[in-house]
């Protein structure tokens, strides 16, 4: 089995430096041997949200800018797992569930398809240890007018 590093590597990814909060909260807390983690925009390795992750799905971001923002958002969870615990290779059993919220104009049904690509880069990185529970919304606002938000909870050692 390959390590975390070497399967972000292959898929031409690092992770970024986890983000500080930009309000009155924590990105993590652990309890126990669970790790719950605050939601992630979609903040790119440079720290910036990029013009094609900000508005509404349905209408200024396309399905493929969606789904880069989803990703973006899992590089981003996974950055505060690996702050939390240290080493996501015997750090982190697996992830329990995430939480997915897309910035969606009202007629907007393609909710599930936008967040596989937060649900798939877990299992990339992850492997079988990311295969996790999900529930997804689409929402009328997100935090500086981000595409798309995801929390997470993980079992840790």
């Amino acid at each position: 089995m390959s390590s975390v590093k070497e399967r972000l590597q292959a898929l031409g990814l690092s992770l970024p430096k986890a983000a500080a909060p930009v309000a009155n909260y924590v990105p993590f807390v652990r309890a126990g041997n669970l790790v719950i983690i605050s939601g992630q925009i979609c903040f790119g390795a440079d720290g910036k949200l990029a013009e094609r992750h900000k508005g509404k799905l349905g209408a200024e971001v396309s399905n493929e800018a969606g789904i880069e923002a989803a990703r973006l958002c899992a590089l981003n969870v996974l950055a505060q797992v690996e702050a939390a615990v240290g080493d996501l290779d015997h750090g982190v059993e697996r992830c329990l569930r995430l939480g997915g919220f897309i910035n969606a104009v009202p007629s907007f049904a393609g909710l599930a398809p936008i967040m596989n690509g937060a649900s798939d880069l877990m299992v990339e990185i992850l492997g079988n240890r990311g295969r996790h529970a999900r529930s997804t919304v689409g929402v009328a606002e997100l935090p500086l007018d981000a595409a798309v938000e995801v929390e997470a909870m993980f079992e840790v050692r």
